[in-house]
């Protein structure tokens, strides 16, 4: 994984494996790399993971059983929530962009649905 200098690692982590999540790379249940594993493979600080970890769980996304290893909420309620919040800032960050471009909703609107047209053909 590249790291951007503009966002601290820990968060850019946490988007990963939010992405993981919601993608259904990795399913409610789930066990994660350890801290050791995860921040060999990554090449960072064991401190880092460890503050992912406590993030994604403090966000319920994750739980922790003591000696066994961090887990993915198995509540799916909560996994659809995430990807819908994913969604939305997707979609916000979009429309901002196309706006700063000189597009009205209209045209958005028109230009998404092209899009889309041209990926069911």
């Amino acid at each position: 994984m590249e790291f951007n200098d503009n966002l601290p690692i820990y968060i850019q982590i946490m988007n990963l494996i939010k992405s993981e999540i919601v993608s259904g790379e990795i399913c409610g249940g789930d066990k994660l790399l350890s801290v050791r594993e995860f921040s060999k493979q990554l090449k960072v600080n064991p401190n880092t993971i460890q503050r992912t970890y406590q993030e994604l769980e403090r966000e319920g996304l994750v739980f922790t059983r003591r000696g066994r290893g961090t887990f993915v909420t198995e509540d799916l309620e909560t996994i659809k929530r995430l990807k819908n919040d994913m969604a939305g800032a997707i979609i916000e960050n979009f429309i901002l962009e196309m706006k700063k471009i000189g597009f009205n909703s209209k045209d958005i609107v028109k230009i998404v649905s092209e899009w889309i047209e041209k990926e069911e053909r």
